[in-house]
């Protein structure tokens, strides 16, 4: 499961008033819920795209803190798909990043180089 953090001064609920509906514009129908830190995420455990095997999604709220996105993108292997599937999978990776772009704020690289900086913060000092 990845968390992601909003852009600085916004919050999830802002960038998406209506988390469900969104969810499943990009994803297909939700199917349950999945406890995360005390937070219910959505599952959809039939996603529309058959690249995607399933897909957990939802706000993880902290006391004292902003709420973070949490995602699981669960992926059939690449190398089991028929050429129909291998297709998608370009539909599945641009669904993801406009995803989460439209949910944090953040591009790929903007949300690649805020998790290098949360790993480096959890790095011990030698």
């Amino acid at each position: 499961m990845k968390e992601y953090k909003m852009r600085r001064g916004e919050t999830l609920e802002e960038r998406i008033p209506d988390l469900k509906a969104t969810v499943e514009d990009y994803f297909g129908p939700i199917t349950g819920t999945e406890d995360f830190k005390g937070s219910d995420l959505f599952v959809i455990g039939e996603p529309k795209n058959p690249v995607f095997k399933r897909v957990v999604v939802g706000a993880v709220k902290y006391s004292g803190k902003k709420d973070r996105l949490a995602v699981n993108f669960e992926e059939a292997d690449p190398t089991q798909l028929s050429p129909d599937e291998l297709e998608a999978a370009g539909e599945a990776v641009n669904a993801k990043n406009e995803f989460l772009l439209e949910a944090t704020g953040r591009d790929a690289k903007s949300r690649r180089d805020s998790m290098k900086r949360s790993v480096e913060d959890d790095a011990p000092d030698y």
